[in-house]
Formats: C-alpha cells, structure tokens, sequence
C-alpha cells in the first residue's frame, strides 16, 4: 500500500479505538491525530469532507449536547457555518475519519475503512 493513511480520532471513542485494532491487526501502517489536541482546521476539514464525498450536515454527531445547544437540527444553517462549529467545536465532528490519498471515509463502521485498505488510487 503506497499511501500514507491518517486516522483522525479522539483516543477515548470506542469506534476510533476498533478501528485502531483493525489497522494493526492488518499489519498496516497508520498516524494518528487526536484532533482535540491537535485541532483540525477549516481547510482540512473541508478536504476530508470533500474526499469523503459527503455534506457537511452527514458529519455532525447529532447526539452530542453542543449540536442540540446550537440549536443545529433545525437546518437553518450553510455549510461554511456548520464547517466553522465542527472546527470550534470538535465534539460534533463524526469520528473516526480515516484518509489514504485521494480518498477518506467515516470508520463507522469499521467496514467503511476495510472498504478502503482494499481499494487501489
């Protein structure tokens, strides 16, 4: 496998810490971010929502306090908006997310990131 994969994760999540095990059970190697040490920034977390393929409303975990706090269920906010609070406020970004290349993927479920050690550029 040619290109570098990244896991961007909060350590103590169970999905971040399965598709830990997934990785070095497949013998692959991988870099972590703890993206609440190490804050992603809105450029980036537009590539990876880009490379996912998504909208940036599919990455909000919609079960956090902070999400109901914003009030960000009733829809009445663009994407560069919403893009800013998961930048301002890590909790509502889906996690892990995991890029090789060209391509990134939501790792849950876990299928999702065996789905893509398996894909070629």
């Amino acid at each position: 496998m040619k290109d570098n994969i990244t896991v961007y994760e909060k350590p103590t999540c169970t999905k971040c810490r399965e598709v830990d095990r997934l990785l070095r059970e497949s013998g692959v190697s991988f870099e972590k971010v703890n993206y609440y040490i190490e804050p992603l920034s809105e450029k980036k977390l537009r590539e990876l929502i880009k490379k996912m393929g998504i909208v940036p409303r599919e990455l909000l975990r919609k079960t956090e306090s902070i999400y109901r706090e914003l009030g960000l269920g009733k829809g009445d906010r663009d994407d560069d908006e919403l893009i800013r609070l998961m930048v301002k406020h890590p909790d509502l970004i889906q996690r892990p997310i995991v890029e090789r290349g060209k391509q990134a993927v939501l790792g849950r479920p876990v299928e999702n990131v065996k789905e893509l050690l398996g894909r070629d550029e």
